[in-house]
């Protein structure tokens, strides 16, 4: 591994580390296109790589301190994680059922329309804050 890989790899990771624990984001936001723009892996690698590498260590520092903040419901959390490993399986066997450029597609979708729920959302309510 060349050391501008390397730092790529280190950009991404810190990156996605800091903003998962400071807006709750990281993996498919971050991690994925990263992993396909600067490292050069396939939408399927860098899917799978992002997974693999969210399994042991998923913001456990930042999962403590809003535990300890009183900001986590682990009744949501256990729901949550353990049907996300049985999404998480048949989405897998989905990604290589379809060709991996439709996949791109869905992804940059998803991607664009919670970007623009968000963008309005914020917008309505930045602006009902300075209104009221």
């Amino acid at each position: 591994m060349d050391f501008q890989t390397l730092a790529y790899l280190i950009l991404i990771g810190v990156t996605a580390g800091i903003l998962s624990g400071f807006i709750g984001i990281g993996g498919g936001i971050i991690i994925v296109p990263g992993l396909i723009y600067l490292v050069g892996l396939t939408q399927l690698q860098a899917q799978g790589t992002s997974l693999a590498l969210m399994l042991p260590p998923i913001g456990i520092l930042a999962f403590m301190h809003y535990y300890k903040a009183g900001n986590v419901d682990l009744k949501v959390a256990g729901i949550v994680a353990s049907t996300f490993i049985v999404g998480g399986y048949f989405g897998a066997k989905l990604a290589h059922k379809v060709d991996e450029n439709l996949v791109k597609i869905i992804f940059g979708v998803i991607m664009l329309l919670i970007a623009i729920k968000l963008i309005y959302n914020g917008i309505k309510l930045y602006t009902g804050n300075l209104n009221g």
